[in-house]
């Protein structure tokens, strides 16, 4: 058989083992991969390397650092070519890219990182569907070239706006950007005006697989599906993604319109999908005209069940919508379906890979379309991530054992442990004598797959403090944020070869629009990473936004968790409303009571972990007057957040800053110079008080004599404070 006697270029994904700055001409270090295989890297004085960079973010070049950077433990991506005209085959550096100034340092799991990102993805749709002027949705259109621009389709997909306004819905939770809850609110109005399909009689509403925009510019409705698995079929899956966005609109306005349509979707998923025979479950699809999943017309799909009837429903819709109202109805449909996902998916020994579709008895269909006996990875990874969820709302030790046995078989048959990523659909068994599962069309790397491992190992790893699977989330963001992000179009890619670079040639998979892509996974990913990574790995407080609707909740009550965590491990530190300290909210229960008497309410909300080592509230900022609550430790750990707070409260003019200390436990020597340092750049502009330390944070201050620049007060209307 031949050998390989010609050059490749590669990717290499791993941990720096050693680096010998006097071998070669340039030096080399050796790499050991996520799976324990060692590789020597040449480098040359053509090699170059860059920092991870986010979206919006300008090239960082750090190729004069290089050589000081490649220490033992840095995890790195390195772009070469192997020479096999050696004895041993030789790995030659042309790019590295770093994760981190330090070789601790994940970009992507500071604070702000993918909030930053998350805005420049609604930015980047809001001037690819609306030239960045009216927000229009007669304008929104499915399908979008790679830089955004719409391609001539006159098609508007419901799911695929539904996706979108979920994107603008989360963006608009994360930043309070008034434009992306317009978006979504406007996006919102235009599902259930035009594409839902209310009857009334049967209490049930449906929704349009999408509308064709005529020459003259009506509406031409598109009822039954026109996908090529699905035609003329309404499946599951679209009904459950086109409350994917209303729902989360809903959870940041309580609108009662959206909660009707939310309620009759659910009594149509009962009453026509529903499997009501001993066997359970629902149907993937129902015939359009008869709404029965038993009719002939179906042909395949002719009472069938799949992932997406069965499992679909947490992410897309149901969580949010439990989050949002906190209804038993919504808690006993999750349980329903993750029972069900728990009994029925797992596979015999013969497979490490769950089963995703069944005939009406739970047997395997093993010969439907494209799927035959085929694992797609990513509803692997979706099944760990969302029965996690469920845990925390409903901890039986079966979802827990399901989840984390997914997360360890994983990574050896459906990632990249050469260069990092995870792959696509493959064979659910490997052939006799065989290590790998086949690849069933390409070895490349989609988006979305990414999504549902980063989501897994993140939450997994702020359960359970697992340090492997903290390392599979890394792996897999770094993955992610090195080769996904397109820095020069904006968006992200569809999809990317095994070795990053990524795959533009025609059809869906070049554009950032289409039946498969639009705002939700990536929307998504940047959503939930902020929430695990800084709840439940970092221990760093964040904010999220709602604008309530008067009357429209429930008993008036705005429930603000973020997704379903661990009971007990975060609350809520601060309210402000219309930009004022609020006080009446339950921090435990993660509640607020709504005002009745306000037509506007506009809410910020800062959680944090109930561990947290440090926050840092800015409650009140006037003219003349700033006051920061400090709780927990200022240390060398906390400083930066600390600084952050600081810069927002004397960005205007303000002559008093008073820091609230009583709740302050403890403070550093870095935390006092952080003080002193900030006392000398304010200046004699700025009086600052420190109001109601502790006597030993006093004590620790007079030792330091930073007490000589500032006044110790009892309280904020002392008679030292006069004027103030």
């Amino acid at each position: 058989m031949n050998k390989l006697d010609f050059c490749i270029s590669d990717l290499i994904a791993g941990y720096v083992t050693e680096f010998d700055p006097d071998r070669g001409d340039s030096g080399t270090f050796k790499l050991q991969t996520s799976d324990k295989r060692d590789y020597e890297i040449e480098l040359t004085d053509m090699t170059y390397a860059q920092l991870v960079r986010n979206l919006g973010e300008p090239y960082q070049d750090c190729t004069f650092q290089m050589k000081s950077m490649l220490v033992p433990g840095r995890y790195l991506f390195v772009y070469g070519i192997f020479y096999p005209d050696v004895e041993d085959i030789q790995f030659v550096a042309k790019q590295i890219v770093f994760l981190g100034r330090s070789n601790s340092e994940y970009l992507f799991e500071k604070p702000d990182w993918w909030i930053k990102q998350i805005k420049q993805l609604a930015d980047f749709y809001l001037k690819s569907q609306f030239d960045d002027g009216e927000i229009n949705y007669d304008k929104y259109r499915t399908s979008i070239s790679l830089m955004g621009a719409k391609d001539g389709s006159t098609r508007q997909e419901t799911d695929t706006i539904s996706r979108l306004v979920y994107g603008f819905a989360s963006a608009y939770m994360l930043t309070g950007e008034e434009r992306y809850l317009e978006a979504a609110e406007k996006g919102t109005e235009y599902l259930h005006d035009n594409m839902r399909f209310l009857d009334e009689s049967e209490e049930i509403c449906y929704w349009y697989h999408g509308v064709d925009i005529m020459p003259d510019g009506s509406k031409q409705k598109v009822f039954a599906s026109e996908f090529g698995d699905d035609r003329h079929a309404i499946p599951a899956y679209e009904q459950i993604y086109a409350l994917a966005g209303p729902t989360q609109t809903y959870r940041v306005t309580g609108d009662v319109q959206i909660k009707h349509d939310l309620d009759l979707t659910i009594n149509l998923f009962d009453r026509y999908f529903l499997d009501k025979t001993e066997h359970g479950g629902f149907f993937s699809h129902i015939d359009p005209i008869t709404l029965s999943p038993h009719c002939p017309t179906l042909g395949p799909n002719r009472a069938k069940k799949n992932w997406n009837s069965i499992g679909d429903h947490a992410p897309a819709f149901l969580i949010n919508m439990y989050l949002a109202t906190g209804e038993q109805r919504c808690a006993d449909f999750l349980e329903y379906t993750f029972d069900l996902i728990e009994k029925h998916f797992p596979c015999s020994e013969a497979s490490p890979f769950v089963q995703e579709r069944f005939n009406q008895d739970w047997t395997p269909d093993k010969v439907w379309g494209w799927q035959q006996d085929r694992a797609v990875v990513g509803h692997n990874l979706k099944i760990a991530w969302n029965i996690m969820r469920m845990y925390h709302l409903n901890p039986k030790e079966k979802y827990t054992a399901l989840a984390e046995k997914i997360a360890r078989i994983m990574p050896a048959v459906g990632s990249d442990c050469q260069r990092g990523g995870w792959y696509d659909v493959v064979e659910r068994t490997a052939l006799p004598n065989h290590k790998h599962h086949r690849h069933v069309w390409h070895d490349r790397k989609a988006w979305w797959q990414q999504e549902q491992a980063i989501l897994a190992y993140l939450i997994l790893a702020g359960s359970t403090g697992n340090c492997e699977f903290r390392k599979q989330a890394r792996e897999s963001a770094a993955f992610y944020n090195a080769w996904f992000l397109d820095n020069e179009d904006g968006g992200i890619y569809f999809n990317v070869l095994a070795n990053g670079i990524p795959y533009l040639i025609e059809g869906n998979e070049r554009g950032k629009g289409s039946h498969s892509m639009s705002g939700y996974h990536s929307f998504e990913l940047a959503y939930l990473a902020t929430v695990y990574i800084n709840l439940l790995l970092t221990n760093k407080p964040m904010d999220l936004y709602f604008k309530p609707k008067p009357n429209g909740f429930k008993d008036n009550i705005l429930r603000i968790q973020p997704d379903i965590l661990p009971a007990g491990s975060i609350e809520i530190s601060a309210v402000w409303l219309n930009e004022r300290p609020f006080f009446d909210f339950d921090a435990a229960n993660l509640t607020i009571n709504l005002p009745t008497d306000l037509d506007e309410m506009r809410f910020k909300v800062r959680v944090m972990p109930t561990k947290v080592p440090f926050d840092a509230n800015l409650v009140e900022v006037t003219d003349e007057r700033a006051e920061i609550i400090l709780k927990g430790t200022l240390d060398q750990s906390t400083i930066w957040h600390f600084q952050e707070v600081l810069e927002r409260a004397t960005v205007r003019s303000v002559k008093y800053l008073m820091l609230e200390m009583s709740e302050l436990e403890n403070i550093s020597s870095e935390g006092i110079r952080a003080l002193a340092f900030n006392k000398q750049q304010l200046g004699d502009r700025v009086q600052i008080y420190l109001v109601r330390p502790t006597e030993a944070i006093k004590q620790l201050l007079e030792k330091s004599s930073f007490c000589d620049d500032i006044q110790i007060v009892d309280r904020v209307d002392s008679p030292e404070m006069v004027g103030v």
